[in-house]
């Protein structure tokens, strides 16, 4: 009272000669008067709990056999309604009117506790915020307390939000209590990162996960708060803020509250569009199918005047990904698996788009705007980058799927980029084919090639045949062929790993030292035969065999180097340089790789000789 009187006392009073207007007190009443939709429709009794009817009916069950636990873990996303439901748990604890007996979750009248309980002010149910209070500290204080009965109420009920927030010795200080409290204690929990919680603190709670609530459900609660307001909502307007809630009734409520403020008591579906910077779902569709036929030009006209309306480049992308899901899905599962939120047009269209779209070209498109969407999210130009996605979308509807593509390779069709788009069909790459083959030969030199040589399907590039290399007939030219093929991994465990015992062209015995992966002579066998074309046998020998490759370059640099060093002209080199040292040796006769700094003396290069 007394702080409701200073607060008269200090509003500021109209300047003389001025009257106040008689609307004036009014209108600050009703600006004082007004609370976030969030708070003011919070759910005062089980009963008003939308979406959370499992957890309900079981705190029901609970509560009316007697079995309450000594403590309950509240999870789930953001706006379900964790501290909520941990507040109305407290109220059914302490619930006391002249004629209750005991805890109950049928509220038939206000208790004695019930609105301080709902209003955060009972002194025997306290709410502490865990992630400004993370300390030992703080917990050994609530420990400390939790030993003193109530002061008023049943229970001592301790409502930690955010438990995930407390530090490991928090944690530790709490689980003896927590499993064995006094009878008059309980302890509430919620969380948003459950998998952060320590696993002894979820095995002495009674856990209940709050799910998102579906579309329609919010839909409905939308439409019931926008009445209660006052306000004309049209359902597809409502349906576009369900959607962007993501299963939050508080994000729902607060994207309401700026519609109904944004709209003068009008919500409407373009106005909630523009207020979120969404794009019109109708050309959303539009865009999927142009830039799926192949359309680039088209595509990036509708990306731009989708922008220039509005709509943010991420969102546009975020719901083509959208589109193409919803597509997926009644393609994949018929019309009956289609958005409940969508309106019947957006049906109709999802239902057309999937009879005329394959599923691997969905697949396609899914992956592809699933990568861009972060590519635009990252970018300093979301607009391009958005462009970017659109185009590479666009050209890769040209592309056939993978299954058709192996078919064409396996039956020698070739992958010309003119054989490769939809429109062309097998017999019309059968048919160019020859054509294709005789001019190839007619512009490029023929190579004598024996009916029996191999071809080698190249690592890098899948699908595409180079000619077999020369066969290796050492081990050093298998380490090079490894490196050739970009196989680092293979070359590093040949050239530091392995002894050599024996090699002839198709047969190799190894030694493999300990620390060598178990399954080299069988990844050696099968690149092998891949990069050569034919099989090669990699025996594994207990015979120690040479020392490893890299090991043997070592000892002759080493040894090139201290013959160096002995020369009578490099010794005199040395005394006048004595910090320098030979760091390589390298052949005179063997001209020098060309660099950028060619021109510099040999002995100032990059490769660190002196």
């Amino acid at each position: 009272m007394a702080d409701a009187e200073d607060q008269k006392s200090t509003r500021k009073r109209p300047a003389k000669g001025k009257a106040e207007s008689p609307a004036a007190p009014q209108a600050q009443s009703q600006i004082e008067s007004h609370a976030a939709l969030a708070r003011k429709y919070r759910p005062k009794v089980f009963g008003e709990l939308i979406g959370q009817e499992a957890m309900v009916q079981t705190l029901k069950n609970a509560f009316a056999s007697g079995r309450i636990a000594q403590a309950y873990m509240l999870t789930g996303v953001r706006g379900v309604g964790k501290t909520t439901t941990a507040r109305l748990i407290a109220r059914a604890l302490n619930y006391e009117t002249p004629g209750a007996e005991g805890p109950t979750l049928d509220f038939e009248a206000e208790g004695v506790h019930c609105r301080a309980i709902l209003e955060s002010r009972h002194l025997d149910v306290v709410e502490m915020d865990a992630a400004s209070h993370t300390g030992i500290d703080d917990i050994r204080e609530l420990i400390d307390s939790a030993h003193y009965k109530p002061n008023l109420a049943r229970y001592k009920v301790y409502i930690l939000d955010e438990v995930h927030m407390l530090s490991k010795p928090a944690f530790a200080g709490l689980l003896k209590t927590l499993e064995e409290p006094p009878e008059h204690v309980k302890f509430i929990f919620a969380t948003t990162e459950v998998r952060k919680v320590p696993v002894t603190v979820l095995s002495r709670c009674q856990r209940f996960d709050l799910k998102r609530i579906e579309i329609e459900t919010l839909i409905e609660h939308l439409a019931k708060v926008a009445a209660a307001e006052g306000a004309r909502a049209e359902r597809p307007a409502l349906a576009l803020i369900a959607r962007a809630a993501e299963g939050s009734v508080r994000d729902a409520l607060s994207i309401l509250d700026r519609a109904i403020a944004f709209g003068g008591m009008e919500v409407e579906a373009g106005a909630v569009r523009g207020l979120l910077g969404l794009a019109d779902r109708t050309r959303i569709f539009d865009l999927m199918e142009t830039v799926l036929r192949g359309d680039a030009g088209a595509a990036l006209s509708q990306l731009e005047a989708l922008n220039r309306d509005g709509a943010e480049p991420g969102q546009i992308i975020a719901d083509l990904a959208d589109a193409v899901h919803a597509v997926t899905l009644v393609k994949a599962a018929g019309p009956s698996s289609a958005d409940p939120a969508a309106s019947e047009a957006e049906r109709a269209r999802a239902d057309d788009l999937a009879g005329r779209l394959s599923m691997p070209a969905l697949a396609r498109a899914w992956q592809m705007l699933l990568k861009g969407h972060d590519e635009v999210r990252e970018s300093p130009r979301p607009l391009a980058a958005a462009d970017m996605v659109l185009v590479r979308l666009a050209y890769a509807a040209n592309l056939p799927p993978p299954g058709e593509l192996a078919r064409r390779l396996s039956e020698g069709t070739g992958s010309g980029a003119s054989e490769t788009s939809a429109s062309a069909s097998p017999q019309a790459s059968r048919k160019t084919e020859p054509a294709r083959a005789e001019t190839l030969r007619t512009e490029a030199p023929r190579r004598d090639v024996s009916p029996a040589e191999p071809r080698v399907v190249s690592d890098d590039k899948p699908g595409e045949q180079e000619p077999p290399r020369p066969e290796p007939r050492s081990f050093e030219d298998v380490v090079a062929l490894a490196e050739a093929k970009r196989d680092l991994k293979l070359k590093h465990a040949l050239v530091e790993q392995v002894r050599l015992v024996q090699f002839k062209p198709g047969t190799i015995e190894i030694n493999p030292l300990p620390h060598a992966p178990r399954e080299l002579g069988q990844e050696l066998m099968r690149k092998l035969k891949v990069w050569t074309g034919r099989v090669w046998i990699v025996a594994v020998s207990d015979v120690e065999g040479a020392a490893p490759l890299g090991q043997q370059r070592r000892e002759k640099e080493a040894r090139a180097i201290e013959k160096v060093r002995e020369h009578p002209a490099v010794k005199q080199v040395m005394q006048h340089f004595p910090g320098a040292r030979i760091a390589a040796v390298r052949p005179v006769d063997k001209p020098a790789p060309q660099s950028e700094n060619a021109d510099e003396p040999e002995e100032f290069k990059e490769d660190g000789t002196n």
